[in-house]
């Protein structure tokens, strides 16, 4: 049976959620205040008409990506922020794509705009982006003995269950104590 292809949709909507919950007005894990917020969508809408949602979320996924790297980067594994070389890659070429259908994109920016708070889970929810199984598997995930990172058991291929685990595991860390979940790959 072959592997579901991963929905990079969902993929933009995990790490919008996600780089939402960890800014200093919400969970404080990366050094961005409101970028997804009404403040972001004030400070760019003049100089990104159209684009404006885009130019934020690019913005705290850098934050984020480097944040997450500065705090735990394992050889062998994924987080939400490093994937493997490939699907980075397809996610990059996607850009264009959701950029030439902004207008479709904006309900979902303009719930993204409005979390607050640090139950990234109920947002997940909220959202549609995860399920009970997945809210049932990371209520046992344990953060490492460093406290900086949050392992996935076993070993792991790319597919949108694992991204999703991947996400909602941001949830084991506290505000202002992130932990990044990740997952060791599948030789």
């Amino acid at each position: 049976m072959a592997a579901a292809p991963l929905d990079f949709d969902r993929l933009l909507k995990l790490r919008l959620v996600v780089a939402r919950a960890g800014e200093m007005d919400n969970a404080k894990w990366w050094n961005t205040k409101g970028q997804l917020g009404q403040v972001g969508a004030m400070a760019l809408r003049r100089g990104f008409p159209r684009t404006h949602r885009f130019a934020q979320a690019r913005a705290v996924f850098a934050v984020a990506t480097q944040r997450c790297a500065e705090l735990f980067s394992p050889p062998g594994c994924m987080t939400l922020w490093a994937l493997p070389a490939a699907i980075e890659d397809e996610f990059d070429e996607r850009w264009q794509q959701w950029l030439d259908d902004y207008a479709a994109w904006e309900p979902f920016f303009s719930k993204v705009e409005a979390l607050s708070g640090t139950d990234l889970l109920s947002a997940l929810r909220g959202l549609e982006l995860i399920g009970g199984g997945t809210t049932d598997v990371v209520g046992k995930l344990k953060r490492s003995a460093e406290g900086r990172g949050v392992p996935l058991p076993g070993l792991f291929a790319a597919n949108n269950a694992t991204l999703e685990l991947l996400a909602a595991g941001f949830s084991r860390g506290g505000a202002g104590s992130p932990a990044v979940p990740y997952a060791r790959l599948e030789g």
